[in-house]
Parts: C-alpha cells; sequence; structure tokens
C-alpha cells in the first residue's frame, strides 16, 4: 500500500513542478519524477507478497504465489526509454539557453502560444 502512495507522490510532485515552474531545467526534472512515479506503480501492481520467481523448477508451486515478470520487463524498458528522453530534453534546454540566454520559459517569445 505503501508503494502506491509513494508512486502517487512522486507524480504529483512532478505534475506540480511541470505545471508551476517556469525554469526549464526544474520542468525536466519534474517529467524525470513523473516517469520515476510511473514505473514504481507499475512495479507495485505486479507484486506479490511472499511471492516466488516465475520458474517452475520445484514440484507443488502454486503459480498464483509467483511475482508476474511483465510489469518488470515493462519497467525496465521504461527506463530506457526515459533516460533517452532525459537526454534529449536537457539537449534543447542547452540549445534554447544557447540560443535565448535563459531559461524563464516566460521570456522565451518564440514558445508563446
Amino acid at each position: 500500500m505503501s508503494y502506491y502512495l509513494g508512486s502517487f507522490l512522486l507524480i504529483a510532485i512532478g505534475l506540480y513542478t511541470v505545471i508551476i515552474k517556469k525554469n526549464l531545467i526544474k520542468i525536466v526534472i519534474g517529467l524525470n519524477f513523473i516517469a520515476s512515479g510511473v514505473n514504481l506503480l507499475i512495479v507495485s501492481i505486479g507484486y506479490v507478497k511472499n511471492g516466488t520467481a516465475p520458474i517452475f523448477s520445484k514440484i507443488g508451486i502454486n503459480p498464483s504465489a509467483m511475482v508476474d515478470p511483465i510489469p518488470q520487463a515493462l519497467t525496465l524498458t521504461a527506463i530506457v526509454i526515459d533516460a533517452s528522453e532525459l537526454a534529449l530534453a536537457v539537449a534543447f534546454v542547452v540549445l534554447l539557453y544557447r540560443h535565448y540566454g535563459t531559461l524563464d520559459i516566460k521570456k522565451i517569445r518564440s514558445l508563446k502560444w
């Protein structure tokens, strides 16, 4: 239960940061918080208390007591995607800073709606 609370807390902190903050670095960090919260939520959904590895090496193992490996595999894939997404976002922030000389979203006129 505490894992669900922790994941929702990470997602809420990330959403707050993305919506409220005006610094591009802080927005990128907020996006990373959201991704970490979603990854924790996915792993928490697949968690089984006192579960065993999903390998039928012993006779008489109850399949309902096994941990589901699919959420773990999805989370590993998501971590790799999040890392590349973070690197791309930081590269864009560096380019924007070089062009405009600021990281304040309000001062960057070409991103204005």
